[in-house]
Parts: structure tokens; C-alpha cells; sequence
């Protein structure tokens, strides 16, 4: 990522020509003391003799200035997760600023812009105002409208489509999101078999399986963004909630989705045990916040996507991720979440004077360093 620095440009393209201040200063037709000015930073060539300078050098206006206005993934990533950690320790206000800042001077960058869309909306929360929350996601959704608007990757249209629609529901406008997800949502035969075809045609045998192997991978992930909702869906409907859950358990343990990326196992378990809340089951529910209480407490942090002996050939593919293979929040933000989800979810009060609710509550602050105030001067005394 690269500022505008057309001093050090200046000094470097006159070495390699090999001429002095002066006869620099005579083709431009400006004294030797301005080109020094320029070349020391104090200050800036007239914007009439910005043409002439990259034509002498035989360079880009953009590359006389030192500007980049594209940014590389890998600086992508590495700005997302520095944000991402400004926002739990530093003033919200002012970490949001300088995101607005990013935005405007990479405002051509469109895979940055996705990227700080999804910043703003994932971050939003943390405003602690209904309005400015608000307002907070309608601005990322312009950034995903402009994406959308003036890219020409396919994916990364559909990546902004989808997140667009995201915001929707988040803002509770479902017929936006409807009318948005229905026009993507025409099927398709999985790319991955044709590819994996080429590749074998090709003689291509590691490629081939490496393709099929991220195809079943995405495909088992993104099951486990439906299970949830259709199990929420069917909780007046007793006998139906079980075989949803059990397929989804039978899916999880045959894959090892547990290992491979927690996150999407946890919200499973978290949506059984309300739903069994609402059913009037609080043994089952106790049961599912136990599996949630012993995966969130285990050694998974940070929660990033991964390969096992299975999914052995990922790793290129996850490294080329927008966010490489990191995640929408910081660590510390995922940990809070991961604990307010039991110890601040109304859904589960009843459950509080069950002995071993509380020892699950008691289990999951400690993941973020708390610890019950009661319990602390009890070992005091």
C-alpha cells in the first residue's frame, strides 16, 4: 500500500537518467531550486507540469506520483485484520474515520471496498445506537451496490450481491432481499465435476482432486448455514426438529466440521438449545449448551478454516481467499460473542439455577479472562 510520493519518484528516475537538478529544471523550464523543493518534499510540481515530468521519464502520471489506486490482496488482508483489532481497542469513532478515509482514497479499489463493507456491517453492532447501527449498515450496503455496479468479476459481483442481501435482512427488509437473492438463485450443475473433468482429460490427477475436494468442502460448510434455520423453523414441529438435528449431528461428525471450522457447529448447537428451551426440554437443551460450553472452551482459537486428513489439498485454495483464511471479526470480538451468546441470551434465564448451567457460565467468561465477582470473594474469605 503506497502513498503519493513524488519526491522520492523525482529523486529516483533522475539518477537512473543520470542528470542533475539543473538540467532537469531547464526541460521543465522551472529555476534549479524548485526541482530541489520537489525532490525534498517542501513541496509539489504545478499540476501543468505533471504531464511533462512522466512524459521525460517515459512513466504514468500514476507512477511519477507514487499512487497506487489498487490494492493487493495480501495488503488487503493485512489492512481488514489491523481495522478488525483497532475496533476492539481503540475508540470506535475514530477507528471507523479512518476506515471512511480508506475508503475514499481507494475508492476504485473494489475488492477493498467489498472487504470494508463487510468491516463496517460485522463492526456495526458495536455503535451500541439502534439509529447508528442503522445507518452503519446502509453504508456498507452502498459499498457492495458500487462493487456490483462497476466490477466486471463475476465473483465478485456475487459476492456483493449476497452481502447486499445480507443488509437487507439485517435492516428487516425482506422483500429487497428476496427480489435480490431470487435473480441469483437459478441452478446451476456444480462447475467443480466439469473442472475436475478438464483437469483428468488433461492429465491434471492432483489438480482434479484438489478441485473436488473444495467442492465437497464449500458444499458441507454451507449446509451448515441451513441446518440452523431450517431447524429454527420447525421447532412446532417436534418430530421433524429431531431428524433435522440428527442429520445435521451425523453430517458434522462424518466430515469432522467440529475441527474444521467450529464456528458453524457452535451456532447449530446454540439454535438446538433454544429451540428445546421453547419446547419445554430443558434436559436436551442443557445437553446441546454442554456440547457448546466443552467445543468453545477447547483449544480452537483463532477460528480459522482449515484442511484435515480428508480435505488434504486446501491449502493453496484457502490462502487465496479474499481474507486469506481469517475471519470476519477479531479474535477478542469472536470470544465475546461466543460467551454472550449463553451468559446475555434471555432465551436461556430459565435454565439459571440449574447447577450445571452454572458452571457452563462460569466456563465461558473464563474464556475471555472474567470470572464470577461471588465465587472470587467466596475464595477470598
Amino acid at each position: 500500500m503506497k502513498e503519493i510520493n513524488i519526491a522520492r519518484t523525482l529523486v529516483d528516475k533522475r539518477k537512473e537518467k543520470c542528470i542533475t537538478q539543473e538540467e532537469l529544471a531547464k526541460y521543465i523550464g522551472v529555476s534549479k531550486a524548485s526541482v530541489s523543493k520537489w525532490e525534498t518534499g517542501q513541496s509539489y510540481p504545478d499540476i501543468t507540469f505533471l504531464p511533462q515530468l512522466a512524459a521525460y521519464f517515459n512513466i504514468s502520471i500514476d507512477d511519477l506520483m507514487g499512487y497506487e489506486p489498487q490494492m493487493s490482496r495480501e495488503d488487503i488482508c493485512k489492512l481488514y485484520h489491523k481495522l478488525s483489532a483497532d475496533f476492539t481497542s481503540k475508540p470506535y469513532d475514530e477507528v471507523l474515520n479512518n476506515c471512511r478515509d480508506i475508503i475514499k482514497k481507494y475508492y476504485a479499489c473494489l475488492p477493498l471496498l467489498l472487504q470494508m463493507g463487510v468491516l463496517i456491517l460485522f463492526h456495526s453492532d458495536l455503535a451500541k445506537d439502534t439509529e447508528k447501527t442503522t445507518a452503519l449498515i446502509l453504508e456498507a450496503k452502498e459499498l457492495f451496490v458500487r462493487v456490483k455496479k462497476e466490477s466486471g468479476d463475476v465473483e465478485l459481483i456475487k459476492q456483493a450481491q449476497y452481502m447486499e442481501a445480507f443488509c437487507y435482512i439485517t435492516i428487516r427488509d425482506p422483500q429487497s432481499a428476496m427480489e435480490l437473492l431470487e435473480a441469483m438463485n437459478k441452478p446451476l450443475l456444480p462447475v467443480e465435476a466439469l473442472l475436475a473433468s478438464a483437469y483428468k482429460m488433461s492429465g491434471k490427477t492432483d489438480e482434479a482432486k484438489s478441485t473436488l475436494q473444495i467442492g465437497i468442502y464449500q458444499y458441507v460448510i454451507g449446509l451448515f448455514s441451513v441446518f440452523p434455520l431450517y431447524l429454527a423453523m420447525c421447532i412446532d414441529e417436534p418430530k421433524r426438529y429431531e431428524e433435522i438435528l440428527n442429520r445435521a449431528l451425523a453430517v458434522e461428525e462424518t466430515f469432522n466440521v467440529k475441527q474444521l471450522l467450529p464456528t458453524v457447529i457452535m451456532e447449530l448447537y446454540i439454535v438446538a438449545a433454544q429451540g428445546y428451551i421453547v419446547q419445554g426440554n430443558s434436559e436436551k437443551s442443557l445437553n446441546m449448551l454442554q456440547k457448546y460450553t466443552e467445543l468453545a472452551t477447547s483449544n480452537i482459537y483463532q477460528l480459522t478454516p482449515h484442511g484435515d486428513n480428508f480435505f488434504d489439498s486446501l491449502g493453496d485454495w484457502l490462502n487465496k481467499l479474499d481474507l486469506g483464511a481469517g475471519l470476519v471479526k477479531n479474535e477478542k470480538t469472536i470470544k465475546q460473542n461466543v460467551v454472550d451468546l449463553v451468559v446475555n441470551n434471555p432465551a436461556f434465564s430459565q435454565l439459571a439455577d440449574e447447577c450445571s448451567f452454572q458452571s457452563m457460565v462460569e466456563k465461558l467468561k473464563a474464556i475471555k479472562g472474567e470470572r464470577d465477582e461471588g465465587r472470587k470473594s467466596e475464595r477470598r474469605k
